[in-house]
């Protein structure tokens, strides 16, 4: 709709234009005719012709600021719709806070260490790997390890008998794991019935869920995303 109101304001300003440079050109192709007015007929003459003139002048700068306006609004709103892309592009990417309703799990040895006679202390990155797919499957949004949010990058692999995520060990046991979800009670009910729980008690190790509550708060992505295979756009390249 702008477009269309920018080009009848265009036609205007031409129409406009073209009347005053009509007005013009007949004044200098008819110069031989003598004017029998009196004096008091032309200065009413020249007083009316320059009001028309002044009423032309202020339609001109009337449609020019129209204009003006129109070119600030679309660039105003393409400013705000880039900056809105680009928060929720931010957003996706795990490099914002974010607040909602959700749950917590907590990871624990199920089994004192005198009972079982071997030592648990750390999760395998494969159990861990699992539960997020299990999480992902059942409409997890964000989630954090340890403190340590979890993104599309985020690589989990064992670094000299320790599990790590994104280079950074993880604390002791407990072990928290922070969901937000969609639907946090749909999350809550699916993760309780599925098998994930055995999978971990088969390493000794004990998941504990709690029950969906709002107001949970995921921290940012803080480190570094690397992104292999892209490079800076240039002007005059083609896409």
């Amino acid at each position: 709709m702008k477009k269309n109101l920018k080009g009848v304001s265009f036609s205007i300003l031409t129409m406009i234009f073209g009347l005053m440079l009509a007005v013009q050109f007949q004044s200098i192709q008819e110069p031989q005719v003598r004017d029998t007015r009196d004096m008091w007929q032309l200065r009413e003459a020249l007083k009316t012709e320059q009001m028309m003139q002044s009423e032309l002048l202020l339609e001109i700068r009337k449609y020019e600021e129209l204009i003006d306006t129109y070119e600030n609004d679309e660039s105003q709103s393409a400013e705000k719709t880039l900056k809105e892309t680009v928060e929720e592009l931010k957003k996706e990417a795990g490099l914002t806070e974010v607040t909602g309703e959700g749950i917590t799990i907590t990871i624990s040895p199920l089994f004192e260490e005198s009972l079982t006679q071997t030592e648990t202390n750390s999760v395998a990155p494969d159990l861990l790997k699992r539960l997020l797919n299990e999480l992902n499957s059942y409409g997890a949004e964000s989630i954090s390890i340890d403190g340590r949010r979890v993104v599309n990058t985020t690589v989990i692999r064992d670094i000299n008998g320790k599990t790590k995520i994104d280079g950074y060990s993880l604390h002791s046991f407990p072990l928290e794991i922070k969901v937000i979800g969609e639907d946090a009670e749909k999350l809550f009910s699916r993760l309780n019935g599925s098998t994930v729980m055995d999978t971990f008690a088969v390493d000794n190790l004990r998941l504990s869920i709690s029950e969906p509550k709002g107001n949970m708060t995921i921290p940012p992505y803080d480190d570094v995303i690397r992104v292999q295979n892209m490079k800076p756009f240039e002007k005059g390249e083609n896409s």
